[in-house]
């Protein structure tokens, strides 16, 4: 303990809570531990100052605060307790790692005397979560918290934003001292040079056929008008990378789709036949490149321009023939003050590519009762144009990625980890962050039951998104692979589900089933009007596996490739 008066000594929790204020923290997520009894207390000093939302499990806090982070470019910020609440919390850890999303995690700690004798579900976070967030530290001084938590909201947010971890021993949160505070943290990322913006214009200058993709972390509202004038600047063709559809107004003439699961063959063409490709923000990952198939590598086949606010990412996977240390924001902002050049001589190209989006938007048939291509259109026509999407892994998100249209920026919430049982609590984030804006919650029926219990969270919060459980009583995606890979074989991936709209009712939200096409919009104007929280469980036929192709079909496609090979 430092030396202190009692008049201007804080407990270690105060000066915690106090530290998170001088951020700007307005809302946190929980579940609540006696690890962080002391912290607890301060915020109840601090409760109208900070909304601290109690969550039903670690792994939904988590989530909702990595969601809060995606919705609102500030850090997320979650407490839990040590050992099995810092294991649950691991996935929202590793969806903001991949997702470059900033997120603060404070882990309750077992006491400093009894640490370095496995007490009580001791667990040393340094090494548990090294590979999971950019940097894990541990305050054993109260005196250090200002310091520490400046650390961790500067890390969160700087150069390519991501999750922070910080442990606090109980015992810690419990002294007295007397300490500054610090705040609030600034952001700190890298500017491109005008070399690199007078080497990109030269290269675009040369180019027939350029494509931009954007994607990745730390865009803004601001950056996503700037970047638009850049596109509209050079006649741009623009994609988003897989899970980024909120870059670029996908009603824009020069937008062309999305790359990632479920992108049409048209797009992932046109890729491969571009001849610069100009990458704003993505890590070029798996799900984007198609399993690292889309251009060469690891030097590409087309002219690579890389840019990335992480020093260390281009050159990573593919080598660019110009990489550029540049945040999207700064990127963008100076992007569109380049000097267009006059006339671009690929008008044509952008033309045919996005009318090759338009075409992919053309519904096909859909067998069963139940159509999920027409509950996306009435979807679509009937929400407002800036509803927020959130969606879970699997192929049911594959209807939503193709047919929903996004128009503004912050308008979509879903794991480019892939991680299942994201969608619900990030829809309950949303309605948090943005009361007056409707949130659809696109789930499956496995991904729903993986974290389906903070339907009670958005209740006792009187917070009211929507949610379409897509229920094919199946792991999906598993069935299809496992059919591809090794037809009729199926196992595992079977479901016995309750009656999800009843599961909702007894929450006290509004659940409806709904098993016919027809059912479709009627029910989905009583869920909009119930005025809480709402489900609505769509009954699909199994065979309804993709967009594209039946379950059979895939079955089929696999027996004939086993035949050829005989």
């Amino acid at each position: 303990m430092t030396q202190a008066s009692q008049s201007t000594a804080r407990t270690g929790g105060r000066v915690l809570v106090d530290a998170l204020l001088g951020h700007g923290v307005d809302m946190a997520f929980c579940v609540p531990g006696e690890s962080y009894l002391a912290s607890l207390d301060a915020f109840y000093d601090a409760r109208n100052r900070v909304r601290l939302i109690t969550c039903r499990h670690e792994g939904g806090a988590a989530n909702m605060a990595e969601a809060y982070g995606k919705l609102t470019g500030r850090p997320g910020v979650c407490f839990v307790t040590r050992g099995p609440g810092a294991c649950h919390a691991s996935i929202g850890l590793h969806t903001a790692l991949q997702d470059s999303t900033p997120l603060v995690l404070f882990i309750g700690q077992v006491d400093r005397d009894a640490q370095e004798r496995e007490a009580f579900q001791e667990i040393d976070y340094r090494r548990m979560f090294g590979p999971l967030a950019k940097w894990v530290g541990q305050i054993d001084n109260a005196a250090r918290i200002p310091e520490m938590v400046s650390h961790a909201f500067h890390t969160a947010m700087a150069g390519r934003p991501g999750p922070v971890v910080l442990a606090i021993p109980e015992d810690m949160q419990r002294d007295l001292v007397s300490v500054d505070d610090i705040g609030p943290y600034k952001v700190v990322r890298p500017h491109p040079g005008a070399g690199d913006l007078e080497r990109l214009r030269e290269l675009l200058a040369k180019a027939e056929r350029p494509l931009l993709v954007l994607g990745g972390g730390g865009w803004s509202a601001e950056a996503v008008a700037d970047i638009q004038v850049f596109a509209e600047s050079f006649a741009l063709p623009v994609a988003v990378s897989f899970r980024c559809q909120d870059r670029f107004d996908n009603t824009h003439a020069n937008y062309i789709g999305d790359l990632g699961t479920g992108s049409s063959p048209q797009l992932t063409k046109r890729v491969k036949d571009s001849d610069l490709l100009i990458v704003a923000g993505p890590r070029l990952g798996e799900q984007t490149t198609q399993g690292y198939s889309l251009i060469g590598l690891p030097r590409p086949k087309q002219i690579l321009v890389h840019i990335h606010a992480s020093a260390e990412e281009p050159g990573r996977v593919f080598v660019a023939d110009l990489p550029i240390n540049a945040g999207t924001t700064e990127f963008a902002a100076a992007a569109k003050r380049l000097q267009p050049l006059q006339p671009p001589v690929w008008g044509a190209w952008t033309a045919a590519a996005h009318a090759d989006y338009l075409e992919n938007l053309k519904p096909g048939s859909s067998p069963g009762p139940l159509d999920m291509n027409e509950v996306m259109r009435v979807l679509q026509a009937k929400l407002p144009a800036d509803s927020i999407v959130t969606t879970d892994a699997g192929n049911f998100s594959g209807w939503v990625q193709r047919y929903w249209r996004h128009t503004v920026f912050h308008s979509l919430a879903a794991p480019t980890s892939g991680a299942m049982g994201y969608s619900v609590p990030a829809a309950v984030a949303a309605a948090a962050v943005a009361p007056t804006r409707q949130i659809v919650g696109f789930v499956g029926d496995g991904g729903f039951l993986m974290s389906g219990q903070e339907l009670a969270t958005a209740q006792q919060y009187g917070l009211k998104p929507l949610f379409i459980v897509v229920n094919n009583g199946l792991y999906g995606t598993i069935r299809m692979h496992q059919e591809r890979d090794y037809p009729g074989r199926g196992i595992a991936n079977a479901l016995e589900n309750p009656d999800f709209a009843a599961y909702a009712r007894a929450f006290g939200a509004f659940g409806e089933a709904v098993e016919k096409t027809a059912e479709f919009a009627p029910a989905l104007e009583r869920a909009l009007k119930s005025g809480k929280a709402a489900l609505l469980e769509l009954r699909l036929d199994p065979e309804v596996i993709t967009t594209r192709i039946t379950l059979t079909q895939v079955r089929a496609a696999a027996e004939q490739r086993a035949k050829a090979k005989h």
